[in-house]
């Protein structure tokens, strides 16, 4: 029993060996994409029954509520009054980014998630013919694949000291095969990286166009991955 183990052992590690290319059996690409995302500025507004229902827990615990001491009511009303007053005035949710429905702002739903896409080339597509576009660069030798992703949203904002990636492996993947715009093009398969706007309310993008969008509007701009970005972003 021994000798069959040790035997086993022997043929497990003489013919173990490391993947050392990320390309698969028919060599495909792998394309490394940047999910940039803004998180809310602001407190979303609360679902109407989600109000109701709260506006009737506040009831419904009022009426069992413990009763105090009128003395300790009035020793609570008299502390904290000086010759000081604060004047808050709340802010618009409304800015003026969307009342001109300006994309290119990222003062514009405030308390929504907003996503960056791209307008020019991206792999897969015949050179000459923008479509919008994620953050995305094409694996070659970088370390891991997140460095990949990194890079190639270092090439679009210039630095990323404003960004924070989100763990380390991707959010999700897609296989893309040849398109009927461009059937000569091999297969590859794209790996989506979540990363988020930290500290900044402006960042400085260099492409040919560019938009912040929902993730409503962002479905309208892939309608044939729709189904799979719905599915993969939670927001």
């Amino acid at each position: 029993m021994q000798r069959s183990c040790r035997t086993l052992s022997r043929l497990i590690l003489t013919n173990r060996g490391f993947c050392t290319s990320t390309k698969g059996a028919d060599n495909e690409q792998i394309v490394a994409s940047v999910l940039f995302e803004r998180l809310p500025v602001v407190i979303p507004k609360i679902d109407p029954v989600v109000y109701a229902f709260q506006e009737f827990s506040f009831r419904w615990r009022q009426q069992f509520r413990r009763a105090y001491p009128e003395e300790f009511l009035k020793k609570s009303d008299a502390r904290g009054k000086g010759e000081y007053q604060i004047d808050f005035v709340p802010a618009s949710r409304i800015t003026e980014a969307d009342k001109t429905n300006d994309k290119r702002s990222l003062q514009r739903a405030l308390d929504r998630r907003l996503y960056l896409l791209l307008y020019g080339d991206a792999y897969g597509t015949p050179k000459g013919q923008p479509v919008w576009h994620f953050p995305e660069k094409v694996y070659k030798s970088e370390e891991t694949l997140r460095k990949c992703a990194e890079s190639a949203l270092e090439s679009v904002i210039g630095d990323l000291s404003h960004t924070y990636f989100v763990g380390n492996a991707p959010m999700g993947h897609i296989a893309m095969p040849p398109t009927e715009k461009n059937k000569d093009n091999q297969p590859f398969k794209r790996f989506f990286f979540k990363s988020q706007v930290i500290a900044t309310n402006k960042v400085n993008i260099k492409s040919k166009d560019f938009v912040w969008v929902t993730k409503d509007e962002l479905l309208e701009y892939f309608p044939e991955h729709s189904e799979y970005l719905t599915k993969m972003i939670i927001s």
